[in-house]
């Protein structure tokens, strides 16, 4: 197994596969290793909510659940492919090939999404230089659930802990970058991150630290491990020997 560092993180199979309801300390996740979104930037409010997500993958999907311990909490953005960002949001982005763009996974509080696929980062009036928004076809396929209500307003003010869970099939990501397995020892570059833009207390943190304001910067990724616990993630193809 390839040496863990500090922003590489250990993909366990799903194992068994989690529910979107399943609860932080419930059987599914309880042993799954928690990431922590603790690398705020110095743009951020005096406010810094204690972000931890986990993540598992089989050879359906990717399955994560997000814990904020959060305060100040806004939702106003319903709409497939809203500003959901400028709420109380976690976001996953995903590289699943080095050669290939990456995935922008973006969640507010009460579950909104907001999702493309970008292969030139380059910021311009519209968005990027090169980026498909998904559809709301591809949007549909992504199962999400929130503890919180679709709309939070007024802002919460008070200590809250919220949920996120998402599930997001392999191949809607093979759409766009050709056919994935996870096999024992897949690597792939991913960040994620905690925001609420026009809450009444901004913050911005990452995973692995960015060095701008600006999540879309590919190479401030870190490293995604996808490993065996009791088994592979996926059967490898068996080899032939001689005589077969």
């Amino acid at each position: 197994m390839t040496k863990s560092t500090p922003f590489s993180y250990l993909v366990l199979p799903a194992n068994p596969r989690p529910g979107l309801r399943d609860r932080w300390e419930g059987a599914s996740w309880r042993h799954v290793p928690t990431l922590p979104i603790a690398h705020f930037r110095p743009e951020s409010s005096c406010h810094r909510p204690r972000t931890r997500v986990k993540l598992v993958a089989d050879d359906q999907g990717l399955y994560g659940l997000f814990r904020v311990e959060d305060r100040f909490v806004r939702c106003v953005h319903t709409g497939f492919q809203s500003a959901v960002y400028k709420d109380s949001c976690v976001e996953f982005f995903v590289q699943p090939r080095p050669d290939r763009g990456y995935f922008n996974f973006e969640f507010n509080c009460g579950g909104a999404i907001l999702a493309s696929y970008i292969t030139d980062a380059t910021r311009t009036a519209d968005g990027f230089k090169a980026f498909e928004r998904l559809s709301p076809e591809e949007g549909a396929r992504i199962a999400v659930w929130a503890s919180l209500p679709t709309v939070v307003s007024p802002e919460i003010t008070e200590k809250t802990t919220w949920f996120l869970a998402f599930q997001i099939p392999l191949d809607l990501l093979s759409q766009y970058v050709g056919t994935l397995h996870l096999v024992e020892g897949s690597l792939w570059r991913a960040n994620f991150f905690k925001c609420g833009d026009e809450t009444s207390h901004p913050h911005w943190a990452a995973w692995h630290p960015v060095d701008a304001l600006n999540f879309h910067l590919p190479h401030c990724f870190g490293q995604l491990m996808f490993v065996r616990d009791s088994g592979p993630l996926v059967k490898k193809p068996r080899a032939v020997k001689r005589g077969d």
